[in-house]
């Protein structure tokens, strides 16, 4: 009855592992389907952690059954091979890791399973009850993926690879003769799918569900039948699943995505500034205004006022024809001829000078005689 029972513990643990992996495989599809579907739905400001963080976490354990085959060596014993049931238990874990930027995080996950044995399933005969149970410690390095949701919760789907340390008790299975207890370590592979809410800035509440698949687990207990060494393995992998609650500490991002402020739009520029000087045209031996030249002295004229207090200096010119004496008294007159239109236009008559240059001052250098409209011209400068 013993060896019964340590065969059926082996193999419910064995069991559990495969069915746990068997698990995996299945839900991949649907997993990577719901992570895209909250990608899609849920914007990408749910308050996570950046940087370093830790958690603790703990809850159920369910290993699937297995399927184990008992035996002894070197000596020659029969090989018996047990189906093995085990009872819902317990597990624990602690993990840390670094939350980056992208969504992504890493971490190191040290894990404690413990489940009791239930019954053995002989070939050909019916279940019968066993006392025994697997400890099981696991050390894993996990990559996980971070979505958020708009009422922020973030969800999490990721995967991990590490090892297993699993440890049997159980009454002898046929065909040992004896008490077994055995230990191994193996290559393990975990998926883990997780939901977490902030309770406050540094702290989560966490939900998690793991799928542990244990590879080729051989459990041997050199003590049980000396001198021949025991041996209970697993007819395949192994696996279990877990669901706990938990709670993550850490040191949170922005609760909504970090608005960048619009640079505000430069000031329309500032009007063009008013001309200091104006040059109005007067006809032949003229001095009187033109429609032109009065439209250029209506802008000196607004000019002033935009000013405020400037003094207006006026003064004429001439081309070089006629005698430099007549030439002299023409320019007098054309400044003066601007003059008189400023004032009329309301320019202060104390603000204003007015002078003439004659010839002396030729816009356009030309020989004695020669008619140059631009020269013909008087200037007002506002100073």
């Amino acid at each position: 009855m013993e060896e019964a029972d340590f065969a059926e513990t082996a193999v419910t643990a064995l069991n559990e592992l495969a069915f746990g992996l068997g698990c995996i495989m299945k839900c991949r599809a649907a997993l990577l389907g719901a992570a895209a579907l909250l990608a899609l739905s849920s914007p990408a400001s749910a308050g996570r952690f950046t940087a370093w963080y830790f958690g603790v976490d703990g809850g159920a354990s369910w290993v699937e059954d297995l399927d184990v085959t008992a035996y002894g060596t070197p000596l020659p014993l029969p090989v018996g091979a047990s189906g093995l049931d085990f009872e819902m238990g317990w597990a624990a874990f602690a993990s840390a890791g670094y939350s980056f930027d992208n969504n992504w995080r890493v971490e190191v996950e040290g894990g404690y399973r413990h489940n009791e044995i239930d019954t053995v399933t002989p070939p050909a005969l019916p279940a019968v009850a066993l006392d025994g149970d697997v400890t099981q410690y696991t050390l894993m390095a996990n990559v996980l993926y971070d979505f958020a949701s708009s009422s922020g919760a973030m969800f999490s789907i990721g995967a991990g690879v590490g090892a297993d340390y699993a440890r049997a008790n159980s009454a002898a299975i046929a065909p040992l003769v004896a008490p077994f207890e055995g230990d191994d370590v193996s290559l393990a592979f975990q998926a883990l799918v997780g939901a977490s809410y902030p309770i406050t800035s540094w702290m989560d509440l966490t939900l998690n569900y793991r799928y542990l698949y244990v590879t080729d687990v051989k459990l041997s207990d050199e003590d049980s039948i000396a001198p021949n060494v025991a041996h209970v393995d697993s007819d395949g992998g192994a696996q279990e699943h877990t669901v706990t609650m938990g709670l993550r500490f850490g040191g949170r991002g922005p609760d909504r995505p970090v608005a960048v402020a619009k640079a505000a739009p430069p000031p329309p520029p500032p009007p063009p500034p008013a001309a200091r000087q104006y040059v109005i045209y007067f006809g032949f031996n003229k001095c009187s205004i033109t429609p032109e030249a009065d439209g250029v002295l209506g802008e000196a004229a607004t000019a002033t006022r935009q000013f405020g207090n400037v003094a207006v200096k006026i003064v004429g010119h001439t081309d070089t024809v006629g005698s430099k004496g007549a030439n002299q008294m023409l320019s007098e007159c054309r400044a003066e001829a601007a003059k008189s239109n400023l004032i009329a236009k309301g320019v202060s008559a104390n603000s204003i000078s007015a002078s003439g240059r004659g010839e002396t001052q030729l816009l356009v250098q030309t020989a004695n005689n020669v008619k140059e409209p631009q020269n013909r011209r008087a200037t007002v400068d506002l100073n």
